[in-house]
């Protein structure tokens, strides 16, 4: 599917047409896109890409970047200012609060403006359903769980005998969970201990560390005084993302491991792939990540919500498919391993 495929149809929504003295000028559609911290890693590599399509539709779509800072207080604010502006037509909001959906979805009703909520996953799709001009784009909740449980389950294969320090046939970990509340965390925390489990290896979890997705200091902290309680009982990392592990395995390394020595290096998995992730796999410092793809994040988000802008049907011209909610596609997980 391309960039402009039906775009002029976008005429009596979004599109204003200007006659000059020889020339037909097209105003581009203004997307407002709302994301939960500008700052966060994998959020970034989406911005980027909707910046990409912005390119690679020459003047089809104009996207303005708003960051709600962790709080949704500052999301509620941002969307009452832009549904003052008559101009936007469209909505790519990442929640705050993941409770919110029904008072986000209220406030743009109200306009009738179509709105995709992307990334972070609210638990009750029931606000979704509300409105026949919303949908949600996010991931397949347990496949990265899964997923970070293989990459161990064949570190341990390989290296059980280096892993294994002291001896007892049990996988011992450290789990880098996240925000309570966030549906991703549960089921990346969830399946990579069932996975890991279920392949026949034993496995105990030493502690949880509930921690900011988007601070690595905090993630820093918290394996600093998680070392100095469990010190070398530590045989495995989870995280259930990459800014976590990063934060893990820089101290890690300023405690003189997972650095290239491979009898002092604790396995450590991560998800989202980010630059700076991927680069410490090549390395060896870290044992692998999930790739969430980002580009193909922002690719869904936007032909989605221009078919939504266009008064289509979201899934009209794609292979996208709606999960059992009716309301959520999902964007597929694959990992990111030493090749």
């Amino acid at each position: 599917m391309t960039w402009t495929s039906n775009w002029l149809t976008l005429q009596k929504t979004c599109v204003k047409m200007k006659l000059g003295k020889s020339k037909l000028r097209i105003n581009p559609c203004k997307v407002a896109v709302i994301v939960y911290d500008i700052n966060g890693l994998f959020i970034c590599e989406v911005v980027n890409n909707l910046k990409n399509i912005q390119k690679e539709t020459e003047g089809k779509v104009e996207f303005q970047f708003f960051s709600s800072n962790e709080k949704q207080d500052t999301q509620n604010k941002i969307l009452d200012k832009i549904l003052q502006n008559e101009n936007f037509k469209l909505l790519l909001v990442e929640l705050v609060d993941l409770n919110a959906s029904q008072e986000v979805i209220n406030k743009v009703k109200q306009h009738n403006i179509p709105i995709v909520l992307f990334s972070r996953e609210p638990p009750n799709k029931n606000p979704i359903k509300s409105y026949y001009k919303a949908i949600f784009v996010g991931t397949v909740l347990e496949q990265a769980g899964i997923l970070e449980g293989e990459i161990l389950i064949d570190e341990w294969n390989k290296k059980k005998s280096i892993i294994d320090k002291n001896k007892d046939n049990i996988m011992q970990y450290i789990m880098f969970k996240g925000q309570k509340d966030n549906l991703e965390a549960i089921a990346r925390a969830k399946y990579s201990v069932l996975t890991i489990k279920n392949s026949g290896i034993n496995i105990m979890e030493l502690d949880l560390a509930y921690s900011d997705w988007n601070n690595k200091e905090e993630a820093k902290k918290l394996m600093e005084l998680l070392f100095l309680r469990f010190g070398n009982k530590i045989e495995a990392i989870i995280s259930t993302n990459d800014t976590m592990a990063i934060g893990a395995i820089e101290i890690l390394q300023r405690l003189g491991y997972n650095n290239g020595n491979k009898e002092r290096t604790i396995p450590i998995v991560g998800v989202d792939a980010v630059p700076e992730a991927r680069e410490l796999v090549k390395k060896g410092f870290m044992t692998g990540t999930i790739i969430q793809d980002a580009h193909a994040m922002a690719e869904a988000i936007y032909i989605t919500g221009m078919n939504l802008a266009l008064n289509k049907n979201p899934l009209d011209g794609t292979t996208y498919k709606f999960d059992d909610s009716g309301v959520t596609i999902r964007i597929p997980y694959s990992n990111y391993v030493p090749s």
